[in-house]
């Protein structure tokens, strides 16, 4: 969410910047925000005002009714009672002026960083950098459902009964391998000097509108029936709110934390769903990096955050490029995001894994997230990357590991984390 000043002094900034993000629907809100943000501003210097007059008028009745001028008292007292009549039509005028100023600002997409490509949606993203030669083997690689069911490490017929389509069961050394990426996706991090944290799973509302835009939430969510719960959609979510409300010490910044957690997602709308793969599915699990830091380091951070995702999966064996997002792919609250995208010898193309994104103080403005220093208190910056999405990860892992004869190499890195095993091989 924009602060309000900045958007009353750069009403055309913030207009150009939602045309950059082709939502020119949205333009007439700004000229609407400084409407309502003018009346709510006349409301309180009204109720400023008449609070100043009542006072005053009180001060006036207690001399008069010491000087026994009791008639001219209550003359006023009565002035005072209509004051407070008008101070209840005003208070409550400016609640609800409020509330609607509130939800048309959080609309209003944040202002994206001047390097942003320009581009309608992801067909329009820009290829930055690649890092490991992509390889297409002289033989075949299977589709990653057919790799997995050779090692009987795949049952969504099972999950099919028990919770319907986009759900799975993974089984013996496959679902090990994919254990075992999880949890050296948490010792890198911590190797890197980032704090373990395993977050709530279900946050309430609030938090859901502090850390994703209204868009986001009804394509993701899924809402705990007869409760003010949602389960999660990434532990950014969790780990962000679990500092709302806050005023942290900037001696503490940089925050840096990474979380493990089980994700859930809607999905609404995704193409494929219902494939008898694992690529797209409404719950995974996720390795997080979350960073808190002041708004001078937060470029330095989202720098430092991607190539984390790089080195991460190089250290796989898993060659990657990062793929800049342009302005109309980019969620209203972030000001800038890159997706480290994986090598697929199979398809012969670069598929997502992970994304990395600062949002500048948008959250921290919903969330009322501070920091107090020297010169007073002032918003942090929030940033996050995808550490390990699998069994997305998982697919890239196997793809570009897969041998000849059916099994699939462990990269090192993985090795003590597979008791020590070098190579799976298929049942059958």
């Amino acid at each position: 969410m924009l602060d309000i000043k900045f958007l009353r002094e750069n009403p055309e900034i913030v207009k150009e910047n939602i045309k950059k993000k082709f939502q020119d629907a949205k333009l007439p809100l700004v000229d609407e925000v400084i409407e309502l943000d003018a009346k709510v501003r006349a409301l309180k210097q009204k109720g400023g005002d008449l609070r100043a007059e009542r006072n005053s008028t009180s001060n006036t009745i207690g001399s008069l009714m010491r000087e026994g001028k009791k008639d001219e008292a209550m003359a006023m007292k009565a002035r005072v009672v209509e004051i407070n009549a008008q101070l209840v039509s005003i208070e409550e005028e400016e609640v609800k002026l409020s509330e609607e100023l509130k939800q048309k600002m959080m609309v209003i997409p944040n202002i994206i960083d001047k390097s942003v490509p320009v581009g309608k949606d992801d067909s329009e993203n820009v290829e930055n950098q690649k890092f490991g030669e992509p390889v297409v083997p002289d033989y075949e690689i299977p589709y990653h459902a057919d790799i997995i069911a050779r090692f009987n490490g795949l049952d969504k017929e099972a999950s099919g009964r028990t919770s319907g389509n986009g759900f799975y069961y993974l089984l013996g050394p496959i679902a090990r391998l994919h254990s075992a990426m999880l949890s050296y996706a948490r010792d890198f991090m911590i190797n890197k000097g980032f704090t373990y944290c395993i977050p709530p799973f279900m946050i309430r509302s609030d938090v859901v509108t502090g850390v994703m835009s209204f868009a986001e939430m009804e394509n993701m969510m899924y809402k705990i029936e007869g409760e003010d719960l949602y389960l999660i959609g990434t532990s950014e979510h969790s780990m962000i709110g679990r500092f709302k409300g806050q005023l942290v010490k900037e001696a503490d910044l940089p925050i840096t934390l990474t979380s493990y957690s089980p994700c859930f997602r809607k999905e609404v709308g995704a193409h494929g769903i219902e494939e008898r793969g694992i690529y797209r599915v409404h719950q995974f699990e996720k390795q997080e990096m979350v960073v808190l830091c002041k708004p001078e380091e937060s470029m330095e951070w989202y720098e430092k955050m991607w190539t984390y995702s790089v080195e991460f999966f190089r250290s796989l064996d898993v060659p990657v490029r990062t793929l800049e997002c342009c302005s109309g792919d980019l969620a209203d609250l972030k000001v800038k995001s890159c997706d480290v995208e994986a090598w697929s010898p199979r398809q012969k193309k670069y598929f997502e894994v992970g994304s990395c994104s600062t949002l500048g103080d948008a959250q921290a403005r919903r969330l009322g997230i501070r920091a107090k220093g020297e010169n007073g208190n002032y918003l942090v910056h929030t940033l996050n990357n995808t550490v390990l999405a699998t069994p997305r990860g998982l697919i890239a892992v196997i793809e570009n590991n897969y041998q000849e004869d059916g099994s699939i190499l462990i990269p090192k890195a993985l090795q003590p984390y597979m008791g020590g095993e070098s190579v799976i091989k298929p049942i059958k």
